[in-house]
Protein backbone atom coordinates (compact mmCIF):
# COMPACT_ATOMS: atom_id res chain seq x y z
CA UNK A 1 0.00 0.00 0.00
CA UNK A 2 1.70 3.52 -1.09
CA UNK A 3 1.96 6.24 1.59
CA UNK A 4 0.86 9.54 0.20
CA UNK A 5 3.24 12.18 -0.79
CA UNK A 6 2.48 15.75 -1.13
CA UNK A 7 3.05 17.07 -4.29
CA UNK A 8 4.67 20.24 -3.70
CA UNK A 9 6.09 20.83 -7.25
CA UNK A 10 2.62 20.03 -8.54
CA UNK A 11 1.44 22.37 -6.12
CA UNK A 12 3.84 25.35 -6.14
CA UNK A 13 3.53 25.84 -9.74
CA UNK A 14 -0.14 25.82 -10.02
CA UNK A 15 0.06 28.84 -7.48
CA UNK A 16 2.29 30.86 -9.34
CA UNK A 17 1.52 30.36 -12.89
CA UNK A 18 -2.35 29.95 -12.47
CA UNK A 19 -3.52 31.28 -9.86
CA UNK A 20 -1.00 34.07 -10.28
CA UNK A 21 0.28 34.01 -6.45
CA UNK A 22 2.95 36.41 -6.51
CA UNK A 23 0.71 38.98 -7.98
CA UNK A 24 -1.91 38.32 -4.87
CA UNK A 25 1.06 38.50 -2.41
CA UNK A 26 1.05 42.59 -3.62
CA UNK A 27 -2.54 42.82 -2.86
CA UNK A 28 -3.21 45.14 0.24
CA UNK A 29 -2.93 42.83 3.45
CA UNK A 30 -0.65 40.29 1.72
CA UNK A 31 2.98 42.35 1.86
CA UNK A 32 4.48 39.91 4.07
CA UNK A 33 3.51 36.54 1.97
CA UNK A 34 7.03 36.51 0.31
CA UNK A 35 8.46 33.00 -1.35
CA UNK A 36 10.21 31.55 1.64
CA UNK A 37 6.84 31.84 3.79
CA UNK A 38 5.00 30.20 1.16
CA UNK A 39 7.60 27.56 0.92
CA UNK A 40 7.65 27.14 4.68
CA UNK A 41 4.13 26.81 4.85
CA UNK A 42 3.39 24.38 1.84
CA UNK A 43 6.65 22.30 3.47
CA UNK A 44 5.45 22.38 7.14
CA UNK A 45 1.63 21.51 6.07
CA UNK A 46 3.16 18.71 4.20
CA UNK A 47 4.80 17.20 6.84
CA UNK A 48 2.02 17.69 9.38
CA UNK A 49 -0.39 15.86 6.43
CA UNK A 50 2.07 12.75 5.35
CA UNK A 51 3.55 11.76 8.77
CA UNK A 52 0.25 12.22 11.40
CA UNK A 53 -2.54 12.68 9.33
CA UNK A 54 -1.96 10.26 6.22
CA UNK A 55 -1.04 7.21 8.41
CA UNK A 56 -4.86 7.59 9.93
CA UNK A 57 -6.67 7.22 6.54
CA UNK A 58 -7.09 2.85 6.58
CA UNK A 59 -7.34 3.11 10.42
CA UNK A 60 -10.21 4.95 10.27
CA UNK A 61 -11.91 3.52 7.68
CA UNK A 62 -11.54 0.64 9.50
CA UNK A 63 -12.31 1.72 12.96
CA UNK A 64 -14.66 4.33 11.78
CA UNK A 65 -16.16 6.40 14.46
CA UNK A 66 -18.82 5.31 17.27
CA UNK A 67 -21.45 6.33 19.38
CA UNK A 68 -21.56 5.31 22.94
CA UNK A 69 -23.58 6.68 25.98
CA UNK A 70 -24.17 9.95 23.85
CA UNK A 71 -20.96 10.50 22.88
CA UNK A 72 -19.27 9.83 19.70
CA UNK A 73 -15.41 8.39 19.43
CA UNK A 74 -13.55 8.89 16.81
CA UNK A 75 -10.48 6.33 15.42
CA UNK A 76 -7.49 6.14 17.36
CA UNK A 77 -4.93 8.73 16.63
CA UNK A 78 -7.42 11.16 15.48
CA UNK A 79 -7.53 13.61 18.43
CA UNK A 80 -3.55 13.93 18.90
CA UNK A 81 -3.98 14.69 14.65
CA UNK A 82 -6.55 17.41 15.48
CA UNK A 83 -4.58 18.74 18.38
CA UNK A 84 -1.23 18.90 16.01
CA UNK A 85 -3.21 20.67 13.75
CA UNK A 86 -4.52 23.48 15.58
CA UNK A 87 -1.05 23.81 17.86
CA UNK A 88 0.41 24.33 14.21
CA UNK A 89 -2.19 27.30 13.72
CA UNK A 90 -3.39 25.60 10.92
CA UNK A 91 -7.05 26.49 11.27
CA UNK A 92 -6.44 30.36 11.08
CA UNK A 93 -4.40 30.14 8.47
CA UNK A 94 -6.54 32.63 6.42
CA UNK A 95 -8.65 34.16 8.99
CA UNK A 96 -8.35 37.69 9.95
CA UNK A 97 -5.69 38.86 12.37
CA UNK A 98 -8.20 40.54 14.33
CA UNK A 99 -9.56 37.42 15.52
CA UNK A 100 -6.13 35.21 15.75
CA UNK A 101 -5.79 34.13 12.21
CA UNK A 102 -2.42 34.83 9.93
CA UNK A 103 -4.47 36.44 6.85
CA UNK A 104 -2.83 34.73 4.32
CA UNK A 105 -4.07 34.27 0.86
CA UNK A 106 -7.24 32.03 0.51
CA UNK A 107 -5.66 30.58 -2.46
CA UNK A 108 -2.62 29.27 -0.51
CA UNK A 109 -5.21 28.43 2.64
CA UNK A 110 -6.59 25.89 -0.53
CA UNK A 111 -3.13 24.48 -1.26
CA UNK A 112 -3.02 23.53 2.23
CA UNK A 113 -6.40 21.72 2.89
CA UNK A 114 -5.87 19.88 -0.35
CA UNK A 115 -3.21 18.38 1.31
CA UNK A 116 -4.98 17.51 4.59
CA UNK A 117 -7.81 16.12 2.30
CA UNK A 118 -5.51 13.80 0.27
CA UNK A 119 -3.85 12.58 3.40
CA UNK A 120 -7.32 11.62 5.31
CA UNK A 121 -10.45 13.12 3.69
CA UNK A 122 -12.29 12.05 6.60
CA UNK A 123 -10.73 13.30 8.95
CA UNK A 124 -10.06 16.81 7.10
CA UNK A 125 -13.42 17.41 7.20
CA UNK A 126 -13.73 18.87 11.07
CA UNK A 127 -11.30 21.47 10.09
CA UNK A 128 -12.78 22.12 6.70
CA UNK A 129 -16.12 23.27 8.10
CA UNK A 130 -15.02 25.57 10.84
CA UNK A 131 -13.21 27.59 8.00
CA UNK A 132 -16.62 28.10 7.02
CA UNK A 133 -17.96 28.88 10.31
CA UNK A 134 -15.47 31.48 10.67
CA UNK A 135 -15.65 32.88 7.63
CA UNK A 136 -19.81 33.47 8.29
CA UNK A 137 -18.79 35.03 12.02
CA UNK A 138 -16.88 37.21 10.49
CA UNK A 139 -19.21 38.65 7.96
CA UNK A 140 -22.33 38.42 10.13
CA UNK A 141 -21.79 38.17 13.66
CA UNK A 142 -22.44 40.42 16.42
CA UNK A 143 -20.21 41.63 18.76
CA UNK A 144 -20.65 39.68 21.62
CA UNK A 145 -20.45 36.25 19.06
CA UNK A 146 -17.08 36.85 18.17
CA UNK A 147 -16.24 37.69 21.54
CA UNK A 148 -17.24 34.36 22.61
CA UNK A 149 -16.93 32.17 19.27
CA UNK A 150 -15.04 33.50 16.80
CA UNK A 151 -11.24 33.33 18.27
CA UNK A 152 -11.71 29.78 19.58
CA UNK A 153 -13.03 28.53 16.19
CA UNK A 154 -10.14 30.39 14.74
CA UNK A 155 -7.56 28.75 16.79
CA UNK A 156 -9.32 25.47 16.22
CA UNK A 157 -10.15 24.80 20.37
CA UNK A 158 -14.12 24.64 19.35
CA UNK A 159 -14.93 23.69 15.80
CA UNK A 160 -17.86 24.12 13.79
CA UNK A 161 -20.71 22.87 11.84
CA UNK A 162 -23.86 23.33 9.27
CA UNK A 163 -27.24 22.37 10.35
CA UNK A 164 -29.29 22.46 7.35
CA UNK A 165 -31.15 19.22 6.27
CA UNK A 166 -34.21 16.81 7.68
CA UNK A 167 -35.57 13.79 6.98
CA UNK A 168 -38.44 15.13 4.86
CA UNK A 169 -36.38 18.07 3.62
CA UNK A 170 -33.56 16.89 1.78
CA UNK A 171 -32.23 19.84 -0.45
CA UNK A 172 -35.41 21.32 -0.50
CA UNK A 173 -34.81 23.59 2.44
CA UNK A 174 -38.28 25.54 2.06
CA UNK A 175 -39.80 22.13 3.89
CA UNK A 176 -37.87 22.31 7.01
CA UNK A 177 -39.60 22.46 9.91
CA UNK A 178 -37.31 22.87 13.04
CA UNK A 179 -38.60 25.58 15.37
CA UNK A 180 -37.47 28.84 17.03
CA UNK A 181 -39.19 30.40 20.05
CA UNK A 182 -37.75 33.77 21.25
CA UNK A 183 -37.16 33.77 24.48
CA UNK A 184 -35.54 36.79 26.28
CA UNK A 185 -32.56 37.82 24.27
CA UNK A 186 -31.97 33.96 23.03
CA UNK A 187 -34.11 31.31 20.94
CA UNK A 188 -35.46 28.17 22.08
CA UNK A 189 -34.84 25.70 19.13
CA UNK A 190 -36.62 22.15 18.90
CA UNK A 191 -36.61 19.93 15.84
CA UNK A 192 -34.52 17.17 14.08
CA UNK A 193 -31.40 17.46 11.75
CA UNK A 194 -29.88 14.87 9.63
CA UNK A 195 -26.44 14.27 7.79
CA UNK A 196 -24.77 16.67 10.16
CA UNK A 197 -20.77 16.03 9.57
CA UNK A 198 -18.95 15.85 12.98
CA UNK A 199 -21.86 16.94 14.92
CA UNK A 200 -20.86 15.14 17.67
CA UNK A 201 -17.15 14.30 18.23
CA UNK A 202 -14.49 13.99 21.11
CA UNK A 203 -11.74 15.99 19.38
CA UNK A 204 -12.77 20.00 20.32
CA UNK A 205 -14.30 20.49 24.03
CA UNK A 206 -16.78 22.42 22.53
CA UNK A 207 -19.01 22.35 19.45
CA UNK A 208 -20.71 25.55 17.51
CA UNK A 209 -23.62 24.74 15.57
CA UNK A 210 -25.09 26.84 12.89
CA UNK A 211 -28.69 25.67 12.75
CA UNK A 212 -31.44 26.67 10.33
CA UNK A 213 -35.07 27.24 11.98
CA UNK A 214 -38.41 28.82 11.80
CA UNK A 215 -39.85 31.63 13.80
CA UNK A 216 -43.36 30.79 14.80
CA UNK A 217 -44.89 33.65 12.64
CA UNK A 218 -42.58 33.65 9.18
CA UNK A 219 -43.64 33.33 5.93
CA UNK A 220 -43.66 29.98 4.31
CA UNK A 221 -40.88 28.79 2.16
CA UNK A 222 -37.82 29.43 2.20
CA UNK A 223 -38.43 33.12 2.90
CA UNK A 224 -39.06 32.32 6.34
CA UNK A 225 -35.87 30.92 7.30
CA UNK A 226 -33.50 31.98 10.03
CA UNK A 227 -30.04 31.33 11.10
CA UNK A 228 -29.37 30.40 14.73
CA UNK A 229 -25.72 29.41 16.63
CA UNK A 230 -26.16 26.78 19.35
CA UNK A 231 -23.16 25.59 20.91
CA UNK A 232 -23.01 21.68 22.43
CA UNK A 233 -21.79 23.71 25.60
CA UNK A 234 -23.03 26.78 27.05
CA UNK A 235 -20.73 29.68 27.33
CA UNK A 236 -20.80 31.36 30.92
CA UNK A 237 -19.91 35.11 30.52
CA UNK A 238 -15.96 34.89 31.36
CA UNK A 239 -15.52 32.06 28.35
CA UNK A 240 -15.88 29.22 30.44
CA UNK A 241 -17.93 26.62 29.70
CA UNK A 242 -21.32 26.15 31.30
CA UNK A 243 -23.79 23.87 30.89
CA UNK A 244 -24.83 20.94 28.34
CA UNK A 245 -26.93 22.58 25.52
CA UNK A 246 -30.36 20.86 24.60
CA UNK A 247 -29.30 18.99 21.50
CA UNK A 248 -27.63 16.31 20.80
CA UNK A 249 -26.50 12.87 18.50
CA UNK A 250 -28.89 10.38 18.50
CA UNK A 251 -27.52 8.29 16.04
CA UNK A 252 -24.95 7.99 13.27
CA UNK A 253 -25.09 7.34 9.50
CA UNK A 254 -23.96 4.32 8.45
CA UNK A 255 -22.09 5.31 4.94
CA UNK A 256 -20.54 3.89 1.78
CA UNK A 257 -17.42 5.64 2.34
CA UNK A 258 -15.65 8.37 4.42
CA UNK A 259 -16.49 5.81 7.70
CA UNK A 260 -14.20 7.85 9.88
CA UNK A 261 -16.17 11.08 9.68
CA UNK A 262 -19.25 10.73 11.76
CA UNK A 263 -22.19 11.54 10.42
CA UNK A 264 -25.00 12.53 12.89
CA UNK A 265 -28.51 12.58 13.61
CA UNK A 266 -29.17 15.52 15.76
CA UNK A 267 -32.10 16.26 18.00
CA UNK A 268 -32.73 19.54 19.68
CA UNK A 269 -34.95 20.10 22.79
CA UNK A 270 -35.86 17.56 23.62
CA UNK A 271 -35.97 18.96 27.45
CA UNK A 272 -37.49 21.81 26.49
CA UNK A 273 -35.54 23.62 23.94
CA UNK A 274 -31.71 24.15 22.75
CA UNK A 275 -30.39 27.70 23.56
CA UNK A 276 -29.42 29.51 20.15
CA UNK A 277 -28.63 33.04 19.33
CA UNK A 278 -29.87 34.35 16.17
CA UNK A 279 -27.18 35.17 12.94
CA UNK A 280 -28.10 38.20 10.89
CA UNK A 281 -31.57 39.24 10.73
CA UNK A 282 -34.98 37.22 11.30
CA UNK A 283 -36.42 35.27 8.27
CA UNK A 284 -32.73 36.04 6.49
CA UNK A 285 -30.97 32.75 7.30
CA UNK A 286 -30.89 31.26 3.78
CA UNK A 287 -27.98 34.58 2.96
CA UNK A 288 -26.06 33.97 5.94
CA UNK A 289 -25.87 29.67 5.36
CA UNK A 290 -24.99 30.62 1.67
CA UNK A 291 -21.76 32.15 3.64
CA UNK A 292 -21.02 29.08 4.79
CA UNK A 293 -21.88 26.88 2.05
CA UNK A 294 -20.04 28.66 -0.67
CA UNK A 295 -16.71 28.43 1.12
CA UNK A 296 -17.74 24.47 1.20
CA UNK A 297 -18.47 24.06 -1.99
CA UNK A 298 -14.96 25.33 -3.15
CA UNK A 299 -13.57 23.10 -0.25
CA UNK A 300 -15.55 20.34 -1.29
CA UNK A 301 -14.91 20.53 -5.46
CA UNK A 302 -10.95 20.52 -3.59
CA UNK A 303 -11.74 17.06 -1.96
CA UNK A 304 -12.03 15.90 -5.97
CA UNK A 305 -8.71 17.54 -6.47
CA UNK A 306 -7.39 15.71 -3.41
CA UNK A 307 -8.78 12.12 -3.84
CA UNK A 308 -8.13 12.04 -7.85
CA UNK A 309 -4.43 12.92 -6.42
CA UNK A 310 -4.12 9.84 -3.87
CA UNK A 311 -5.59 7.54 -6.32
CA UNK A 312 -3.25 8.78 -8.90
CA UNK A 313 -0.41 8.17 -6.83
CA UNK A 314 -1.45 4.88 -5.36
CA UNK A 315 -2.64 3.64 -8.89
CA UNK A 316 0.97 4.76 -10.05
CA UNK A 317 3.18 3.09 -7.57
CA UNK A 318 0.90 -0.77 -8.16
CA UNK A 319 1.69 0.32 -11.86
CA UNK A 320 5.41 0.22 -11.38
CA UNK A 321 5.20 -2.92 -8.84
CA UNK A 322 3.02 -5.33 -10.62
CA UNK A 323 4.58 -7.29 -13.14
CA UNK A 324 2.03 -9.67 -15.31
CA UNK A 325 2.39 -10.30 -18.72
CA UNK A 326 4.65 -9.41 -21.95
CA UNK A 327 4.23 -5.53 -23.17
CA UNK A 328 4.34 -5.51 -26.66
CA UNK A 329 6.96 -2.90 -27.16
CA UNK A 330 9.10 -5.03 -24.70
CA UNK A 331 12.37 -6.52 -25.74
CA UNK A 332 13.08 -9.94 -26.29
CA UNK A 333 9.45 -10.63 -24.91
CA UNK A 334 10.48 -9.56 -21.26
CA UNK A 335 8.03 -9.69 -18.48
CA UNK A 336 7.93 -5.74 -17.51
CA UNK A 337 5.51 -3.84 -15.13
CA UNK A 338 1.97 -3.42 -16.15
CA UNK A 339 2.97 0.55 -16.75
CA UNK A 340 4.38 -0.90 -20.10
CA UNK A 341 1.19 -1.87 -21.29
CA UNK A 342 -0.45 0.94 -23.28
CA UNK A 343 -3.69 0.69 -21.77
CA UNK A 344 -2.08 1.16 -18.34
CA UNK A 345 -0.42 4.07 -19.25
CA UNK A 346 -2.99 5.72 -21.06
CA UNK A 347 -5.48 5.46 -17.62
CA UNK A 348 -2.48 6.72 -15.63
CA UNK A 349 -1.99 9.63 -18.02
CA UNK A 350 -5.71 10.62 -17.63
CA UNK A 351 -5.86 10.55 -14.22
CA UNK A 352 -3.09 12.35 -14.04
CA UNK A 353 -4.22 15.02 -16.87
CA UNK A 354 -7.74 15.25 -14.88
CA UNK A 355 -6.29 16.15 -11.06
CA UNK A 356 -3.78 18.45 -12.95
CA UNK A 357 -6.44 20.15 -14.86
CA UNK A 358 -9.23 20.28 -12.02
CA UNK A 359 -6.07 21.87 -9.47
CA UNK A 360 -5.65 24.14 -11.85
CA UNK A 361 -9.33 25.30 -11.65
CA UNK A 362 -9.93 25.01 -8.28
CA UNK A 363 -6.67 27.32 -7.43
CA UNK A 364 -7.77 30.10 -10.16
CA UNK A 365 -11.04 30.35 -8.53
CA UNK A 366 -9.29 30.63 -5.31
CA UNK A 367 -7.07 33.26 -6.76
CA UNK A 368 -10.40 35.36 -7.37
CA UNK A 369 -11.45 35.16 -4.33
CA UNK A 370 -8.28 36.69 -2.72
CA UNK A 371 -8.94 39.53 -5.63
CA UNK A 372 -12.45 39.82 -4.47
CA UNK A 373 -11.69 40.21 -0.92
CA UNK A 374 -8.47 42.53 -1.21
CA UNK A 375 -8.06 44.45 -4.78
CA UNK A 376 -7.88 47.87 -4.19
CA UNK A 377 -9.44 48.54 -7.32
CA UNK A 378 -13.37 48.54 -7.22
CA UNK A 379 -13.97 47.53 -10.71
CA UNK A 380 -11.38 44.47 -10.56
CA UNK A 381 -12.69 43.53 -7.33
CA UNK A 382 -16.46 43.28 -9.07
CA UNK A 383 -15.15 41.38 -11.77
CA UNK A 384 -12.66 38.96 -9.77
CA UNK A 385 -16.39 38.41 -7.52
CA UNK A 386 -18.08 37.55 -10.75
CA UNK A 387 -15.50 35.26 -12.14
CA UNK A 388 -16.19 33.57 -8.64
CA UNK A 389 -19.52 33.41 -8.84
CA UNK A 390 -19.56 32.01 -11.99
CA UNK A 391 -17.22 29.15 -11.10
CA UNK A 392 -18.15 28.12 -7.12
CA UNK A 393 -20.64 25.64 -9.06
CA UNK A 394 -18.58 24.42 -12.28
CA UNK A 395 -15.46 23.71 -9.30
CA UNK A 396 -17.48 21.71 -7.10
CA UNK A 397 -19.51 19.95 -9.33
CA UNK A 398 -16.92 19.24 -12.63
CA UNK A 399 -13.75 18.60 -9.79
CA UNK A 400 -15.78 16.23 -7.40
CA UNK A 401 -16.82 14.31 -10.61
CA UNK A 402 -13.74 14.25 -11.93
CA UNK A 403 -11.94 12.65 -8.68
CA UNK A 404 -14.94 10.00 -8.96
CA UNK A 405 -13.74 9.15 -12.12
CA UNK A 406 -10.05 9.37 -11.35
CA UNK A 407 -10.84 6.97 -8.31
CA UNK A 408 -12.36 4.39 -10.64
CA UNK A 409 -9.89 4.16 -12.61
CA UNK A 410 -7.49 3.76 -9.67
CA UNK A 411 -9.44 0.53 -9.32
CA UNK A 412 -9.24 -0.35 -12.47
CA UNK A 413 -5.49 0.02 -12.80
CA UNK A 414 -5.08 -2.16 -10.01
CA UNK A 415 -7.13 -4.51 -12.03
CA UNK A 416 -9.27 -7.43 -9.34
CA UNK A 417 -6.63 -6.34 -6.60
CA UNK A 418 -8.37 -3.03 -7.02
CA UNK A 419 -11.81 -4.55 -6.05
CA UNK A 420 -9.86 -6.13 -2.85
CA UNK A 421 -10.19 -3.50 0.48
CA UNK A 422 -6.56 -4.27 1.35
CA UNK A 423 -5.01 -2.48 -1.53
CA UNK A 424 -6.51 0.98 -0.41
CA UNK A 425 -7.84 1.81 -3.91
CA UNK A 426 -11.54 1.22 -3.16
CA UNK A 427 -11.42 3.16 -0.36
CA UNK A 428 -10.87 5.89 -2.57
CA UNK A 429 -13.57 5.53 -4.48
CA UNK A 430 -15.65 4.87 -1.67
CA UNK A 431 -15.22 8.32 0.02
CA UNK A 432 -15.08 10.07 -3.16
CA UNK A 433 -18.25 9.39 -4.18
CA UNK A 434 -20.19 11.46 -1.15
CA UNK A 435 -18.52 14.86 -3.33
CA UNK A 436 -21.19 15.06 -5.85
CA UNK A 437 -23.89 14.89 -3.21
CA UNK A 438 -23.26 16.99 -0.08
CA UNK A 439 -23.05 21.08 -0.15
CA UNK A 440 -25.72 20.54 -3.26
CA UNK A 441 -26.06 17.75 -5.15
CA UNK A 442 -23.67 18.03 -8.76
CA UNK A 443 -27.28 19.05 -10.39
CA UNK A 444 -28.32 21.24 -8.17
CA UNK A 445 -24.62 23.34 -8.68
CA UNK A 446 -25.58 23.10 -12.75
CA UNK A 447 -29.15 24.46 -12.12
CA UNK A 448 -27.61 27.17 -10.22
CA UNK A 449 -25.16 27.81 -12.81
CA UNK A 450 -27.44 28.20 -15.61
CA UNK A 451 -30.45 29.18 -13.55
CA UNK A 452 -29.20 31.81 -11.36
CA UNK A 453 -25.57 32.93 -12.52
CA UNK A 454 -26.10 32.91 -16.48
CA UNK A 455 -29.75 34.11 -16.43
CA UNK A 456 -29.06 36.57 -13.83
CA UNK A 457 -26.64 39.05 -15.67
CA UNK A 458 -27.75 37.68 -19.12
CA UNK A 459 -24.62 35.81 -19.69
CA UNK A 460 -22.47 38.52 -19.07
CA UNK A 461 -19.81 36.93 -16.30
CA UNK A 462 -19.73 33.77 -18.95
CA UNK A 463 -19.35 36.20 -21.84
CA UNK A 464 -16.36 37.93 -20.15
CA UNK A 465 -14.71 34.54 -18.98
CA UNK A 466 -14.98 33.47 -23.07
CA UNK A 467 -13.29 36.85 -23.75
CA UNK A 468 -10.58 36.32 -21.47
CA UNK A 469 -9.86 32.85 -22.83
CA UNK A 470 -9.75 34.16 -26.38
CA UNK A 471 -7.37 36.67 -25.53
CA UNK A 472 -4.73 34.48 -23.39
CA UNK A 473 -5.08 32.00 -26.95
CA UNK A 474 -4.58 34.83 -29.06
CA UNK A 475 -1.55 35.92 -27.20
CA UNK A 476 0.30 32.15 -28.06
CA UNK A 477 2.46 30.81 -30.83
CA UNK A 478 -0.10 28.37 -32.19
CA UNK A 479 0.94 25.45 -29.56
CA UNK A 480 -0.21 22.00 -31.04
CA UNK A 481 -3.22 21.57 -28.67
CA UNK A 482 -4.73 25.21 -29.16
CA UNK A 483 -6.76 23.61 -31.97
CA UNK A 484 -8.46 21.68 -29.79
CA UNK A 485 -8.70 24.70 -26.87
CA UNK A 486 -10.43 27.40 -29.75
CA UNK A 487 -12.68 24.76 -30.97
CA UNK A 488 -13.97 24.06 -27.12
CA UNK A 489 -14.37 27.96 -26.51
CA UNK A 490 -16.36 28.36 -29.62
CA UNK A 491 -18.70 25.49 -28.03
CA UNK A 492 -18.93 27.04 -24.97
CA UNK A 493 -19.96 30.63 -26.43
CA UNK A 494 -22.67 28.76 -28.34
CA UNK A 495 -24.02 26.65 -25.52
CA UNK A 496 -24.19 29.97 -23.62
CA UNK A 497 -26.19 31.50 -26.15
CA UNK A 498 -28.49 28.34 -26.76
CA UNK A 499 -29.27 28.16 -23.18
CA UNK A 500 -30.04 31.89 -22.91
CA UNK A 501 -32.54 31.90 -25.89
CA UNK A 502 -34.30 28.17 -24.32
CA UNK A 503 -35.08 29.66 -21.03
CA UNK A 504 -36.96 32.46 -22.29
CA UNK A 505 -39.64 30.42 -23.86
CA UNK A 506 -38.87 27.22 -21.12
CA UNK A 507 -36.50 27.62 -18.75
CA UNK A 508 -36.77 23.91 -17.90
CA UNK A 509 -36.01 22.54 -21.12
CA UNK A 510 -32.61 24.73 -20.59
CA UNK A 511 -31.80 23.24 -16.89
CA UNK A 512 -32.61 20.12 -18.67
CA UNK A 513 -29.17 21.16 -20.29
CA UNK A 514 -27.26 22.60 -17.63
CA UNK A 515 -25.55 18.96 -16.50
CA UNK A 516 -23.69 18.84 -19.99
CA UNK A 517 -23.36 22.60 -19.47
CA UNK A 518 -21.31 22.86 -16.52
CA UNK A 519 -19.06 19.83 -17.81
CA UNK A 520 -18.49 21.85 -20.97
CA UNK A 521 -17.18 25.00 -19.24
CA UNK A 522 -15.47 22.34 -16.85
CA UNK A 523 -13.96 20.42 -19.85
CA UNK A 524 -12.85 24.08 -21.51
CA UNK A 525 -11.64 25.74 -18.63
CA UNK A 526 -9.45 23.08 -17.77
CA UNK A 527 -8.15 22.93 -20.88
CA UNK A 528 -7.63 27.05 -20.94
CA UNK A 529 -5.83 26.62 -17.43
CA UNK A 530 -3.89 23.32 -19.15
CA UNK A 531 -2.77 25.38 -21.99
CA UNK A 532 -1.51 28.35 -19.91
CA UNK A 533 0.49 25.81 -17.75
CA UNK A 534 2.26 24.34 -20.91
CA UNK A 535 2.93 27.83 -22.25
CA UNK A 536 4.26 28.90 -18.37
CA UNK A 537 6.76 25.15 -18.59
CA UNK A 538 7.61 26.61 -22.16
CA UNK A 539 8.92 29.73 -20.72
CA UNK A 540 10.24 28.61 -17.70
CA UNK A 541 12.13 25.87 -20.15
CA UNK A 542 13.33 28.65 -22.32
CA UNK A 543 14.81 31.20 -19.83
CA UNK A 544 16.78 27.56 -18.10
CA UNK A 545 14.58 28.26 -14.82
CA UNK A 546 13.59 24.90 -13.42
CA UNK A 547 13.65 21.45 -13.44
CA UNK A 548 13.59 20.05 -16.88
CA UNK A 549 11.65 16.51 -17.01
CA UNK A 550 8.92 18.47 -14.47
CA UNK A 551 8.52 21.26 -17.56
CA UNK A 552 8.71 18.68 -19.89
CA UNK A 553 5.78 16.52 -18.27
CA UNK A 554 3.50 19.60 -17.90
CA UNK A 555 3.72 20.07 -21.73
CA UNK A 556 3.05 16.37 -22.11
CA UNK A 557 0.29 16.47 -19.94
CA UNK A 558 -1.48 19.58 -20.87
CA UNK A 559 -1.11 18.02 -24.90
CA UNK A 560 -2.62 14.80 -23.73
CA UNK A 561 -5.75 16.74 -21.69
CA UNK A 562 -6.25 18.52 -25.09
CA UNK A 563 -6.22 15.17 -26.99
CA UNK A 564 -8.05 13.25 -24.75
CA UNK A 565 -10.34 15.40 -23.19
CA UNK A 566 -10.81 18.94 -24.31
CA UNK A 567 -11.36 17.37 -27.90
CA UNK A 568 -14.57 15.86 -26.63
CA UNK A 569 -15.80 19.01 -25.40
CA UNK A 570 -17.58 20.24 -28.34
CA UNK A 571 -19.96 16.63 -28.20
CA UNK A 572 -21.57 18.24 -25.80
CA UNK A 573 -23.49 20.90 -27.48
CA UNK A 574 -26.54 18.88 -28.36
CA UNK A 575 -26.78 17.43 -24.90
CA UNK A 576 -27.15 21.29 -23.80
CA UNK A 577 -29.51 22.32 -26.28
CA UNK A 578 -31.32 18.90 -26.07
CA UNK A 579 -33.14 20.06 -23.34
CA UNK A 580 -36.55 19.47 -25.03
CA UNK A 581 -36.21 15.91 -25.62
CA UNK A 582 -35.80 15.50 -21.67
CA UNK A 583 -38.99 17.35 -20.68
CA UNK A 584 -40.74 15.65 -23.51
CA UNK A 585 -40.31 12.47 -22.39
CA UNK A 586 -43.11 10.49 -21.50
CA UNK A 587 -42.93 10.02 -17.51
CA UNK A 588 -44.31 6.55 -17.54
CA UNK A 589 -42.03 5.37 -19.94
CA UNK A 590 -38.78 6.38 -17.99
Amino acid sequence: MSDYAAPLDEMRFALDEIAKLPEIAKLPGCDGVAPDLVDAVLGEAAKLAVNVVAPLNRVGDIEQSRLENGVVHTPAGFKEAYRAYTEGGWTGLAASPDHGGQGLPVVLNAAVNEMWMSANLAWSLCPMLSIGACELLELLGTPEQKRVYLGRLVSGEWTGTMNLTEPQAGSDLSALRTRAVREGDHYRITGQKIFITYGEHDMAENIVHFVLARLPNAPAGSQGISLFLAPKFLVNDDGSLGARNDLRCVSLEHKLGIHASPTCVMSYGDNGGAVGTLVGAENRGLEGMFIMMNVARLHVGLQGVAIGERAYQRARAYARERVQGKPVAARDGARLPILHHPDVRRMLLSMRAASEAARALAYYTAGEADRARRHPDKSRRAKAQARLDLMTPVVKAWCTDLGVEVAGTGIQVHGGMGFIEETGAAQHWRDARIAPIYEGTNGIQANDLVGRKLLRDQGAAAADFVADMRRSLAARDGQDADGHLARGIDAVERATAALLETAGADLGAALAGSEPYLRLLGTVAGGWLMAESAAAAMRRLKAGAGERRFLEAKIATARFYAEHRLAQAPALLPAVTGGQTVMGFDLDLI
